[in-house]
This record gives structure tokens, C-alpha cells and sequence, in this order.
């Protein structure tokens, strides 16, 4: 005797959603252009951000009003949900532990002037460990690149790909 199975299997089904939030976290469209960044003064324009260094270089001559706005980036810091966390530990980092963070510091501002919205947002240091958040998740990783490419170590990266968060742990003894 076979049963039958009263479950329609659809390809809604099989996949996951990543972004469980539907998009709130972004508006309706596109925000005008150009815009500047009260806070950290990133400017809009092109249908991207960009640091004020390289927007001077490029800004067209316009007569539009630049329109004063907060970028996602200083919203996220504000609402204080991280894209990205890096954990660096063990007994080099307690010898080396300034170098570390000057490295790191460095290696986020190279990054900020491809990806404004890519900023580091915390850094807490205790315990014999540090511990950064970052705004987005390929920030995370580049700063686990850095530390490997500079001081070895062992770096295991963990994502979650329901969250968008990656968790980036660095290790020398």
C-alpha cells in the first residue's frame, strides 16, 4: 500500500531567503543625488558613495543643491548592529597588541576610500583580547587577510548566511 503525500513540494520550498527582514533596512529607491553625509561627510553620487577625497576629483561641475542626508553606513553605526566581527587573540597579540591595532586601524581606512560604508565600528580590548566590529561583512574579512598576510597565524572565518554577519577569529600563540 503506497501513501500518497498531501505536501506540494515547490521551489520556494528547497531555497532559503537570506535577507529575513524583506529589505526594510534599505529604502523605497534610490536617494537623490548629490548628497552629502552630515557625520562622516561621504558624498552621494553616481548611484554610489564615495569618500569626499575622491568625489573632488570627480564632481562634475553642477548646479544642483547637494542635499544633507546620514549615509547607511552612520545609521548602522547609530543603530549599532554589526555586519562583522573580528576576534583577535593569543599570546603574540598580548606582546604585539598596539602594532595589531595600528595595523588594523590602517587596513580600515585603505578600505573606507573603495567602500565608505565599510567602517570599523567598535574595539574593545580585554582579557588578553580584541574584539572589532565592522559594518559590513567583507570588511571583516579583509581586515582577517591582513592580519594573516602580516603576522601568520591561524584565521578561521564563520558566516551567516541568514544574518549577513561574518565572525572573523585570529590566532597566534
Amino acid at each position: 500500500m503506497t501513501m500518497r503525500r498531501t505536501k506540494r513540494y515547490t521551489n520556494v520550498t528547497f531555497t532559503k531567503r537570506v535577507d529575513h527582514e524583506g529589505g526594510r533596512h534599505r529604502g523605497p529607491r534610490a536617494g537623490e543625488e548629490p548628497a552629502v553625509c552630515t557625520r562622516c561627510g561621504a558624498r552621494y553620487e553616481g548611484r554610489r558613495w564615495v569618500m569626499p577625497t575622491v568625489s573632488a576629483s570627480r564632481r562634475r561641475a553642477t548646479h544642483l543643491e547637494v542635499e544633507e542626508t546620514i549615509c547607511p553606513a552612520c545609521r548602522q553605526i547609530e543603530s549599532g548592529l554589526p555586519g562583522g566581527f573580528v576576534t583577535v587573540d593569543g599570546a603574540f597579540f598580548e606582546h604585539h597588541g598596539d602594532e595589531i591595532e595600528v595595523l588594523l586601524t590602517n587596513e580600515a581606512e585603505r578600505a573606507a576610500l573603495d567602500n565608505p560604508l565599510g567602517r570599523m565600528m567598535t574595539s574593545t580590548r580585554e582579557k588578553g583580547q580584541l574584539l572589532l566590529t565592522t559594518t559590513t561583512e567583507h570588511l571583516a574579512q579583509r581586515l582577517g587577510h591582513a592580519l594573516e598576510k602580516a603576522f601568520g597565524g591561524t584565521v578561521r572565518y564563520d558566516f551567516s548566511h541568514e544574518n549577513k554577519v561574518a565572525r572573523v577569529y585570529w590566532h597566534r600563540d
